[in-house]
C-alpha cells in the first residue's frame, strides 16, 4: 500500500521495463516508520547527536574511509541521503581506528546492517603511487593527513563490524568492492587475489551504483527477511551456500526486475584457475566486460575453493526523474562539523562542481569508472542542475560566483545514448567510439549546450568553467559545442586527454589516434582567437601503458617536442583491479579480442621497475634528471643523431656519450613477463 505522506504522482512510481513488466521506482517504496524523526541536518557521527534526533539506535551504520562530507560526491553522504530519504536512520563511522573492533560499536548495534566502503578511491590506490611508493597525503582526510585508513579497507572494516556485532549484516559497496567482486590481480601484491566477498567475510556484495541495491536490502531486512535470502537483487554478489536457493530455485519470472531477463548464468574460470593460467585470466576478464550491458548481461559463477561466487546482472541504470530526486535530497554540502576548522583537499576541489550525468561508454581500458557506473549515461535534467546551483550558492562558504564544473567521468556525454533503446539493451560492443562512433550512436551536444548557458545566466554565478576532460572525438561531431565551450566556459586550460600518439598503444588503450586531437587543437585554437583569448590545451598521456614500446615512447616525446609540449605531470599507467588494461598488463594478452591458446596476439608489456621509469623518462624529455637516461636509450634504439643541440635532438649530448661510451641498459621485453 503506498505511503499517504508520499506525494509523488501514481504515473511516476511505476516504470516500463518490458511492454508486460513493470518495476518499482527508486523511491516508491512506503518508507519505514522512523521517517517520522524527520530529516538529519546531518548523519550523526556520535551518540550524543543521535540523542539530540532522539534516536535510541541506527537502523543502518555506513562505515567509510573518508572523511565525512555531507556533499553528493561523496558516496557514504549520498547513500546515507538516500536511506534517510526512505526512512531509515543512518549513522556514519568515518575513518575508524581499525586495529580494534571498538571504534566500530561507537554508535552501538545497529538495527538491520552495516555498510562498508573503502570511500571514493580504491585504498590501495590511495595510500600507493604507480610506482608502490607510500603516498605523503591524503586528499580525503582532515588537513590531507595520511594513515587514517588501512590497506584493503573493505576487507578490514568489514571484518571489524563482524566482530563487533556478529549478528548483524555486513554489506560492502563502493568502487572497492565493486572492482574486487570477481578473481582478480592486484598490482600491490602482484598476484590475483579471490573476490572481496570471500576476504572480507560480508554478506552481500554491491557492485556499480548502489541506491537501487541499497535501498531494496534495506527494505527487505527491515521486513524481517534474512540476508541470506536476498539472492535476487540486481548489482549484487553473494557466497552460494547449502542454505542458499540454488540456481534452478530462483524465480526468474518476477516482475520486480530483480533477475536476469533470460535466467542464463555463465561460468567463469575458477580463482584457482586464472590464478595459474595468465589466458584463463585473460578470458574471464574479456567475459566480464561483454557481460556488463544491463539490458543482456547473464548471471555469472566463479568458483573459489569449495564455494561459489554468484554475481547477479547490473542495476538498471537510474532515469532522470530518479537521478534528480537523488540529487535534490538535502545534503548540508559542508563537512560534519566535528572537523572544525580543518581542511579537506578533496571537498575543496569539488565544493562548487556540480555533476550533471554518470557513466562512459569510451571504453578506455585502462579506467575502471565504467566497470564501476557504467556504460549507459545516466543525465540530470537542466531544472535539477539549476536547484543545486541555487544550493551551492546559498550554502557553500565562500563562494565567490564560479562554478568549477558541470560535468561527470566525462564532460561532453550529457544526454548522448543510442538512438534506438532496443538495439541498446542488445549491443555488447565494449566501446561506442572506438575504433570509430557507432553509427547508432546520438551525438548531438545541443542539450548540453543549452545547459551551459542557462547555467551561467543563473542568480549569482559570475563564470562557470568545465574542470571535467573533454572527449575530443565526440566534441568534433559538434563545433558548436567547442566554440561554446571555448568562448564561455575555459579557465584559462582545458584538460583532453589524447594519451598517446602511436597506434600501438593506443589501439590498446580504446582511444583514438592523435588526429582527432590535432584536429581539435585547430578548432580550440581557432575559437581562441575569435574570443580574444589566450587558452592552452593541457593534453594527458599515459607512459608505460600495455601495448607501448620504448620506440613508441620516443615517438611520442618527439611528438611533444614538435608541438612544444612540455607535460609536468606524467601519470604512469596504474594496473587497477578489473580493467582490461590490468588483464593486459598481467598476462600479456589482448582480451579485446577473442582468446587462443597457441598463437594469440600478444601484448608487449612494460612490467619492471626500470622500464616504467624508462617510459616516463621519455615524457619528461625536458627535465635534465632524465637526460643520462635517455641517452642510454637512445643509443640502445640506434638514434644518436637525437642527441645534441641541434632543434630536432631531444636531449643535449654530454662528454661521455659523445666519446661513444655506451651506458649499459637492459633491453626492454617486448613480449609479456614471465610467469
Amino acid at each position: 500500500m503506498p505511503n499517504p505522506a508520499d506525494k509523488t504522482p501514481a504515473s511516476a512510481r511505476w516504470q516500463i521495463v518490458s511492454p508486460s513488466r513493470l518495476r518499482p521506482t527508486l523511491f516508491a517504496r512506503r518508507k519505514y516508520w522512523a521517517h517520522r524523526f524527520g530529516v538529519a541536518p546531518v548523519l550523526p557521527m556520535s551518540r550524543a547527536e543521535m540523542e539530540q534526533l532522539g534516536w535510541e539506535c541506527c537502523d543502518v551504520i555506513l562505515v567509510t574511509g573518508d572523511a565525512y562530507v555531507d556533499h553528493p560526491s561523496f558516496g557514504a553522504a549520498l547513500i546515507g541521503r538516500v536511506l534517510e530519504e526512505q526512512g531509515f536512520r543512518v549513522g556514519i563511522i568515518a575513518q575508524p581506528d581499525w586495529r580494534s573492533a571498538t571504534g566500530f560499536a561507537c554508535l552501538g548495534r545497529p538495527a538491520f546492517m552495516f555498510g562498508v566502503t573503502a570511500g571514493n578511491m580504491d585504498s590501495m590506490v590511495n595510500l600507493f603511487t604507480a610506482e608502490k611508493r607510500v603516498r605523503s597525503d591524503d586528499a580525503y582526510s582532515p588537513n590531507a593527513k595520511p594513515g587514517l585508513r588501512p590497506e584493503r579497507a573493505v576487507t578490514v572494516y568489514a571484518q571489524r563490524c563482524r566482530e563487533a556485532f556478529p549478528d548483524v549484516p555486513v554489506v560492502i559497496g563502493g568502487i572497492e568492492a565493486s572492482l574486487r567482486r570477481v578473481a582478480h590481480y592486484d598490482y600491490w601484491s602482484d598476484k590475483v587475489r579471490r573476490s572481496v566477498l570471500f576476504d572480507s567475510k560480508a554478506d552481500l556484495l554491491v557492485y556499480g551504483n548502489g541506491e537501487r541495491q541499497v535501498v531494496e536490502i534495506a527494505h527487505r531486512l527491515a521486513m524481517g527477511e534474512p540476508v541470506a535470502a536476498i539472492t535476487d537483487v540486481r548489482g549484487t554478489a553473494f557466497a552460494l551456500s547449502a542454505k542458499t536457493p540454488r540456481p534452478g530455485e530462483i524465480n526468474c519470472t518476477t516482475v520486480s526486475g530483480r533477475r536476469a531477463y533470460n535466467g542464463q548464468v555463465i561460468r567463469l574460470p575458477s580463482f584457482e584457475a586464472v590464478a595459474e593460467d595468465p589466458v584463463l585470466y585473460a578470458h574471464a576478464s574479456r567475459i566480464l566486460h561483454l557481460e556488463s550491458n544491463p539490458g543482456n548481461a547473464r548471471t555469472l559463477l566463479q568458483r573459489h575453493d569449495n564455494r561459489d561466487l554468484w554475481v547477479n546482472p547490473p542495476a538498471l541504470p537510474l532515469t532522470t526523474a530518479e537521478l534528480d530526486a537523488v540529487y535534490d535530497l538535502p545534503f548540508s554540502r559542508r563537512p560534519h562539523p566535528s572537523y572544525g576548522g580543518s581542511r579537506i583537499p578533496a571537498y575543496e576541489m569539488i565544493k562548487c562542481s556540480i555533476s550533471i550525468m554518470r557513466g562512459c561508454f569510451g571504453g578506455c581500458t585502462f579506467c575502471s569508472l565504467t566497470e564501476h557506473e557504467g556504460r549507459i549515461i545516466q543525465s540530470r535534467s537542466p531544472e535539477s542542475v539549476l536547484r543545486e546551483i541555487a544550493s551551492v550558492r546559498e550554502k557553500t562558504p565562500g563562494f565567490t560566483g564560479v562554478i568549477s564544473d558541470l560535468g561527470g567521468p566525462t564532460a561532453n556525454m550529457y544526454r548522448l545514448a543510442c538512438k534506438n533503446p532496443l538495439i541498446e539493451a542488445a549491443c555488447r560492443r565494449l566501446s561506442c567510439v572506438f575504433p570509430g562512433i557507432c553509427p547508432n550512436l546520438d551525438t548531438n551536444h545541443g542539450p548540453l549546450i543549452d545547459l551551459y548557458r542557462q547555467a551561467r545566466q543563473a542568480q549569482g554565478v559570475k563564470k562557470v568553467t568545465i574542470g571535467s576532460g573533454v572527449r575530443h572525438d565526440l566534441a568534433l561531431a559538434s563545433p558548436a559545442y567547442v566554440e561554446e565551450l571555448v568562448r564561455h566556459h575555459v579557465g584559462g586550460y582545458l584538460k583532453v586527454a589524447p594519451e598517446h600518439s602511436e597506434s600501438g598503444p593506443l589501439d590498446k588503450m580504446c582511444k583514438p589516434g592523435i588526429a582527432a586531437f590535432d584536429e581539435f587543437r585547430v578548432l580550440f585554437e581557432r575559437f581562441s582567437r575569435q574570443a580574444g583569448k589566450e587558452q592552452y590545451l593541457i593534453p594527458y598521456f599515459i607512459a608505460a601503458h600495455p601495448g607501448a614500446t620504448l620506440r613508441d615512447m620516443l615517438e611520442l616525446a618527439l611528438w611533444c617536442k614538435r608541438n612544444r609540449f612540455r607535460p609536468d605531470q606524467v601519470q604512469a599507467f596504474l594496473p587497477t583491479p578489473m580493467a582490461l588494461a590490468t588483464a593486459m598488463y598481467h598476462t600479456g594478452k589482448n582480451p579485446l579480442r577473442r582468446l587462443r591458446r597457441r598463437g594469440g596476439e600478444e601484448v608487449c608489456v612494460a612490467c619492471g621497475e626500470k622500464e616504467r621509469r624508462l617510459h616516463k623518462a621519455f615524457l619528461r624529455y625536458h627535465d635534465p634528471e632524465n637526460w643520462a637516461l635517455l641517452r642510454a636509450a637512445l643509443l640502445h634504439l640506434g638514434r644518436p643523431d637525437l642527441i645534441g643541440h641541434g632543434q630536432n635532438c631531444l636531449v643535449p649530448p654530454d662528454h661521455q656519450t659523445m666519446r661513444g661510451i655506451r651506458p649499459a641498459l637492459n633491453k626492454p621485453r617486448s613480449t609479456h613477463r614471465r610467469h
